[in-house]
């Protein structure tokens, strides 16, 4: 596995350069025609790792941020303060467009103001709001509320009017399916996007059949959520491009991922007393310093060092 590439010696690593808006990237993305894959990323390796993969757009999961932060699920015990933080480091480590995870917007409407300001200021292409009742559940869990259609319309209008930038993306999410039925959930969908909203998000509808009709109901850009194990199918790029999805986004297949292979690294490593045998499934000890531009890095010391070849 290479994730190596060929760097200017000169060049400022990536964490240290100020980047352009990349609001307009994703907007291109949103007009085009092809099904744009999107996976989850909960810090700047899984982040890193999915631009060097050569995707177009990055999720932050507020899933996977929770359970490597505080070492528990999505039960929402995150503040903003620490989502935000997480946010800016991996808008920081990518160059290609962020799209956050910002669950009901922390509050009431001048909250979700502050959360739209502040992620857009982090850097953010877009940024994900829906309408569950606080705490808010995981989408594939039980027990999910919904507020009122007014409440997250106000939401939704909110985050529109106050947008620095017209490019940057709201994405509005209903969990209206579970306990609604399909034909609430999509008339909520529509609702969203009458009131501004850029991309519509169905949460967790429960086979094709519903799948397709989201996207043949839904005026607006639609997002599916492909949760490995969760109530929705998995269905490949292709039948959701051939559905009309313009995203498909993979949350925490990163996560699942990188759990498997690290606890089947570990008990290699604990039955045979070396990681000899798990060294082909794991970076060596200069591609993963490489994968954070360990050259640029070196090349940027060295020329405030006086090691650049100047006397």
């Amino acid at each position: 596995m290479t994730l190596s590439r060929e760097i200017p010696a000169n060049a400022v690593p990536g964490v240290l350069r100020v980047k352009p808006a990349r609001t307009r990237l994703l907007s291109a993305l949103t007009q085009g025609d092809a099904l744009n894959i999107v996976p989850g990323a909960y810090d700047c390796i899984t982040a890193r790792l999915v631009e060097r993969a050569g995707f177009q757009a990055v999720y932050v999961t507020g899933s996977g941020i929770s359970m490597s932060a505080l070492g528990a699920p999505d039960v929402s015990l995150m503040s903003f303060s620490e989502v935000l933080d997480r946010v800016r480091q991996i808008c920081d480590v990518v160059d290609i467009p962020v799209i956050a995870d910002a669950d009901t917007g922390y509050g009431g409407p001048l909250n979700v103001i502050r959360t739209v300001r502040e992620l857009e200021r982090a850097g953010v292409a877009g940024i994900q709001l829906e309408d569950q009742a606080w705490p808010k559940k995981c989408g594939h869990e039980p027990n999910r509320t919904v507020v009122p259609e007014r409440e997250m319309i106000d939401r939704i209008k909110a985050a529109v009017d106050n947008r620095a930038d017209a490019d940057l993306h709201i994405v509005a999410r209903t969990d209206a399916r579970t306990t609604q039925g399909l034909a609430a959930a999509i008339d909520r969908a529509n609702r969203y996007r009458e009131a501004g909203a850029d991309v519509i998000f169905v949460e967790s509808p429960e086979s094709e059949q519903e799948l397709a009709q989201v996207a043949q109901s839904v005026d607006a850009p639609v997002l599916a959520n492909m949760v490995e194990g969760g109530r929705t199918p998995i269905l490949t790029g292709e039948r959701l491009r051939e559905l009309g999805y313009r995203y498909a986004i993979y949350p925490n297949a990163l996560t699942r991922a990188l759990s498997f292979a690290g606890a089947r690294m570990l008990a290699s490593l604990a039955e045979q007393g070396s990681t000899h045998a798990q060294r082909d499934a794991m970076l060596d000890h200069r591609a993963l310093w490489n994968l954070f531009d360990y050259p640029q890095w070196t090349a940027l010391e060295d020329r405030y060092s006086g090691k650049d070849g100047e006397a």
